[in-house]
């Protein structure tokens, strides 16, 4: 590790690799993180685990989405910060977007074909709907006829249901009659 800049500031690691996070307006890479203090991506790697276990026990969390960290409220917190910034609590989802985000989470990338394949319904009025809630995006282009867009989860929608990565989804399950009709489901 070079160190100059943490001596001159007589810092601890975690302590800069906080700072950074928390001004930065979009999610950092630990090879951003490393290119800006100047030291090892393995030393930022390193500071980062540490961070991450030092919110364990307080309001913030450390939240990792394709690579890229940043800081959040913990969802046990969420709502003391709805009541102070005044968002509405009742800002539900549907049955139908939950059910939708379920497929995407899951199947992603998945086309709106894909999607109405699984729900049996038409999908254009929740798609539009979570796109604008930023919950979900669009991932490209499929490459069957047409080119239709793929559609995935964004890093809201794991703020959203307080989770880090899609890992920590629960498994799915399906009863013996829904088997095959939810086999579409799974990879």
């Amino acid at each position: 590790m070079q160190q100059d800049n943490l001596d001159a500031l007589s810092l601890p690691l975690e302590s800069i690799v906080e700072a950074l996070i928390f001004v930065a307006s979009s999610p950092l890479t630990p090879a951003q993180l490393a290119t800006a203090i100047g030291v090892r991506e393995e030393e930022i790697r390193a500071a980062l685990l540490r961070l991450e276990e030092s919110y364990q026990k307080r309001g913030l969390r450390l939240r990792i989405h394709q690579g890229h960290y940043e800081l959040t409220t913990a969802p046990e917190v969420s709502l003391y910060v709805e009541r102070l910034l005044g968002l509405e609590v009742g800002s539900r989802l549907s049955k139908a977007a939950l059910e939708t985000l379920a497929i995407i989470a899951y199947r992603q990338p998945i086309t709106r074909a894909g999607i109405e394949a699984i729900r049996g319904v038409n999908s254009d009025s929740v798609v539009r709907s979570l796109l604008a809630k930023g919950l979900i995006e669009e991932r490209g282009r499929a490459d069957s006829p047409g080119r239709p867009l793929l559609y995935g989860t964004t890093s809201d929608f794991l703020a959203y249901f307080g989770l880090e990565s899609l890992d920590q989804l629960p498994p799915l399950e399906a009863s013996d009659e829904e088997s095959s009709d939810n086999s579409l489901l799974k990879d």
